[in-house]
């Protein structure tokens, strides 16, 4: 079956804000993610990509844009349930300040139990997320032959919910998984099972190095409700 590229939107507004986002309009990259977004043709140069398919919501519409602009042939698709998790009351918040809301524990020690105050459950995430993937992968290889290509741009909860699946994962084990923003995670789907091929890929190293403002235990925020 396809092989899926999976790439986490580019760093955002709210990434440096420390907001939840969610499906809050208007949430674009910030300048490192630009940044980010302009180098994703070169990462992928010489893979031939053919289909995309992207999240409705700006920031992955944004990180997108460069790849599409150096393969103006590329078709592109939008699908609403790759969009970010439906955070309801919490979208907007801080998240340090979220810290002290007594669901946040659910969120990262029982993640399958969580449900959102008027949003959506983390269960619901996945389901929908795992569903677009396979639907894809069915239409893709149908389309453009098993061995075929193709991205999707997406946000950190779900790619991480997807790749829990692919591993056989329990969703209450998905906080484990880290991706950074623009990185790159690759799954390719067999007719027995999944392999992960690449897991949060930036090519970049540099960000294993502690920097100051992280030696004492806070880390960068991004990837949603999960974020450390």
């Amino acid at each position: 079956m396809a092989t899926l590229i999976l790439v986490r939107h580019g760093r955002s507004t709210a990434n440096t804000a420390g907001v939840l986002a969610g499906w809050t309009p208007g949430v674009a990259l910030d300048e490192r993610g630009a940044a980010q977004a302009a180098a994703l043709p070169g990462r992928l140069a010489g893979v031939p990509i053919a289909v995309a398919v992207t999240s409705p919501l700006q920031r992955c519409l944004e990180t997108l844009r460069p790849l599409l602009d150096a393969r103006p042939e590329l078709p592109v698709h939008t699908d609403e349930r790759i969009g970010e998790c439906r955070y309801g009351d919490w979208s907007g918040r801080k998240l340090a300040e979220l810290a002290d809301e007594p669901l946040m524990d659910v969120v990262q020690q029982h993640p399958s139990a969580a449900a959102f105050p008027g949003g959506e459950s983390m269960r619901a995430m996945q389901a929908r997320a795992v569903d677009a993937v396979r639907e894809w992968n069915a239409r893709v290889e149908a389309d453009h032959g098993e061995d075929a290509v193709y991205v999707m741009c997406s946000h950190g909860d779900i790619i991480k919910s997807v790749v829990a699946d692919a591993l056989g994962m329990h969703l209450d084990l998905f906080q484990r998984i880290h991706v950074d923003p623009c990185s790159v995670t690759v799954v390719r789907y067999t007719r027995l099972r999944p392999f992960l091929v690449r897991l949060g890929d930036t090519g970049d190293f540099g960000a294993l190095v502690p920097r100051e403002e992280t030696r004492g235990g806070a880390a960068e925020v991004g990837g949603g409700a999960g974020a450390p």
